[in-house]
């Protein structure tokens, strides 16, 4: 099977579950946010000063995400049965946000993207995060067929990698680095 088929040549791109879009519909931009998304995951996990345990929690991120990225390649994903996106996968981010976060200094101050390379990727991740949710929530005001869980699993994801950035520069001894107003 060659890797590339054409089809794509139009501008257009399949979906999941059949039928064919522009490749600069809504749907497509949200599928495309969480690639991104992903493949941000992917070098930050690949880091070499990323603890273990922060790159357990990108792997268990990524394989969620593909499957929210199928979710979303399917403009009826309760027809299809493909609904993967679950308040529990939700509830799992938010467990590891309080583990982590009881294990750091309160915030008392804004604090700027950076420290150590592993924690200012992770900050990296956290805007593209952000990106993706924004293009799901244009997508959720053009059609009504989006799982109110992706959203949520996204904006949950977007605060365990800024909290994850904190750990790993704590672990790394690297203070975290106050915002200040000019």
């Amino acid at each position: 099977m060659k890797i590339y088929t054409r089809q794509g040549d139009d501008g257009s791109t399949g979906l999941f579950a059949g039928g064919r879009v522009s490749k600069d519909h809504a749907r497509i931009e949200a599928c495309g946010a969480v690639d991104e998304l992903n493949a941000a995951l992917g070098l930050a996990a690949a880091n070499s000063s990323l603890s273990d345990p922060s790159r357990e929690v990108l792997s268990t991120a990524q394989h969620s995400l593909f499957a929210l990225g199928a979710e979303l390649a399917t403009p009826d994903a309760d027809a299809a049965g493909t609904r993967m996106v679950t308040s529990a996968m939700v509830a799992e981010l938010e467990t590891a946000i309080d583990r982590l976060d009881s294990k750091l200094p309160p915030l008392t101050e804004f604090i700027l993207p950076g420290g150590s390379e592993g924690a200012a990727l992770l900050h990296v991740a956290r805007g593209v995060c952000r990106r993706a949710e924004r293009r799901v929530v244009t997508l959720c005001h053009q059609e009504e067929s989006v799982s109110p869980e992706i959203i949520a699993y996204l904006n949950r994801l977007s605060d365990l990698l800024f909290v994850m950035a904190r750990a790993e520069n704590q672990t790394s001894g690297h203070a975290d680095i106050a915002w200040r107003k000019p």
